[in-house]
């Protein structure tokens, strides 16, 4: 006798991310798993008294989004802090912090986020700036990237920051040419002022995860991969765990301390023993090999050009090769921040010398941005079974980061090497799509819509940055979907609408393939379903 289901969708637009991308129109759960995809009739059968219908009127029913690299963290955090990843220009930044500072007059610190560096190609984020938003305290913001701090003069003298200072390894100093402080801190000198600030508690960490989760949810993210995570995270995860307060299905990259060598690596599977409960997993290490081009930290295979030299990467080669292999040994998965061609190349050789010492393994290694690649290392992804973690929104011209901060550094030929997607795609690498949020938006549909046109989604009348570079709608898809959850390591539980899997799923308010129905990145997320229960609602259905 046919069991009947708990729920069905039916009269849609069904994305399976299966590996025959097969159409449907029709979902079928029963005790949060899919029982049947296909179309209308048949899942017929599978209709009961008790079934919750959901006539979906031509809407698309999707896989639940997963963000392969992103910081919920700091996202939950931000929202009780200076947030200025709105702000315009320079002096929209500089009121944002005022009005912060002067609603918030009890904060020892003022702490933020979110000021972006080509606000300030015309006068540089200064201490002197910084002190006209605030002055009667130390104010330590860090740029939309997180790869650098802006501070005021008050907090360069809580920490003690002279012209006698010296540059920390993997790190620099802003200077003027007298050699002072200007103010702003790039990569680990970040950690000159960065100890001195309040410690966040355990139950602050807590409550800025459960934020994130339902600020991610709303947007359809039903599983994602925290890409940067220490001691303190960890036990906020695992406190949530147990109480079993987690719907997001959690995936997190410990930190590789770059202070300490292969003897943390029994350290780091302690970890990961703690991190794995209910909806939490720790399979990964997370190696920082390089900073970002615009600050002239990302490590180049040729130097930047007008003399500004090229950045060595913060781990040595030999070093990161003999670390990976020992992490890939004891079964972790490495999980590498790469946006120079060197930084690519080094991680790529990495991969390459575990695979020669332990033997072919299902690793699931994969570096994150990817942002300059040599032509050469095109091929090696696929050869080496190394996933390209992308974030797609950042290949267009929005604002100066590109046409002002990085194209005119690199050259005409290396500016043709910028997130090569569809490049990475022809040749057999599989792609997987992260937001990076705060860096920028945690809103996939939007992601993919860059993916897809490769224009900003707030200048779509622009030009398309490198249109050869651009990817299909399904590819996209499947980037954010089943090969995120191959990152993740849950692609047999999650990432496609396949019968026997989680019924981890998003509704969308139209069809997405529809091209009458407006933007990809205009579409609204109807309902998010994990393990078939809702975890968000516009109520906008009914069922």
């Amino acid at each position: 006798m046919t069991v009947a289901a708990d729920l069905v969708l039916r009269n849609g637009s069904v994305f399976t991310a299966d590996a025959a991308r097969r159409s449907a129109s029709a979902v079928a759960v029963r005790d949060g798993r899919i029982i049947a995809v296909g179309h209308d009739e048949d899942v017929q059968p599978l209709i009961g008294p008790g079934t919750r219908l959901v006539d979906l009127d031509g809407r698309s029913v999707l896989p639940g989004f997963q963000d392969a690299h992103v910081h919920p963290q700091t996202g939950g955090l931000l929202r009780d802090r200076c947030a200025l990843h709105g702000c315009r220009d320079a002096e929209s930044t500089l009121a944002a912090v005022r009005a912060y500072a002067a609603a918030h007059p009890e904060r020892e610190w003022i702490l933020g986020a979110g000021w972006s560096a080509d606000h300030f190609l015309d006068a540089a984020p200064t201490a002197t700036r910084l002190d006209e938003a605030v002055r009667d305290r130390p104010a330590y913001i860090t740029n939309r990237d997180g790869h650098s701090a802006w501070l005021n003069t008050a907090a360069l003298a809580r920490a003690g920051i002279t012209a006698q200072t010296p540059d920390p390894p993997g790190g620099r100093v802003e200077r003027d040419p007298a050699g002072n402080p200007t103010g702003t801190l790039h990569e680990d000198a970040m950690t000159l002022a960065r100890d001195l600030l309040p410690p966040v508690r355990s139950d602050d960490l807590e409550r800025a995860l459960l934020a994130a989760q339902d600020e991610l949810h709303a947007l359809g993210v039903t599983a994602w991969n925290d890409a940067s995570v220490e001691e303190d995270a960890l036990v906020a995860y695992r406190a949530l765990a147990e109480r079993d307060a987690l719907t997001m299905r959690c995936v997190l990259s410990l930190l590789w301390d770059r202070s300490r060598g292969p003897e943390q690596v029994a350290d780091l599977a302690e970890r990961r023993r703690l991190g794995t409960l209910g909806r939490v997993r720790a399979p990964a290490v997370k190696f920082f090999q390089d900073g970002v081009i615009e600050t002239f930290t990302a490590s180049l295979l040729e130097p930047y050009r007008h003399g500004r030299g090229h950045c060595k990467s913060l781990i040595e080669a030999t070093d990161l090769a003999r670390f990976v292999t020992l992490i890939d040994r004891d079964g972790f998965q490495a999980n590498f921040h790469t946006i120079g061609d060197r930084a690519v190349r080094e991680a790529l050789d990495a991969c390459e010398a575990a695979l020669r010492a332990n033997g072919r393994r299902a690793s699931r290694h994969h570096l994150a941005h990817v942002q300059l690649v040599h032509p050469d290392d095109i091929p090696r992804f696929r050869r080496l079974g190394v996933i390209a973690n992308c974030q797609p929104y950042w290949a267009c011209t929005s604002g100066g980061y590109l046409t002002e901060m990085t194209l005119p550094f690199l050259g005409p030929e290396r500016s043709t090497w910028i997130y090569p997607f569809e490049t990475l795609r022809r040749a057999g690498a599989t792609l997987a799509f992260g937001s990076d949020w705060t860096v920028s938006t945690p809103n996939p549909l939007e992601w993919i819509e860059v993916a897809v046109t490769r224009i900003d989604v707030t200048e779509r009348d622009a030009q398309p940055f490198l249109p050869d570079e651009r990817l299909d709608l399904p590819t996209a898809l499947a980037a954010a979907t089943i090969n995120a959850a191959h990152v993740n390591g849950l692609d047999t539980e999650t990432g496609s609408l396949e019968p026997g899997k989680a019924a981890d799923l998003v509704v969308l308010d139209r069809d997405l393939f529809d091209r009458s129905a407006g933007p990809i990145g205009d579409a609204r997320v109807a309902l998010t379903l994990v393990d078939g229960t809702a975890v968000y609602d516009d109520r906008t259905l009914t069922w």
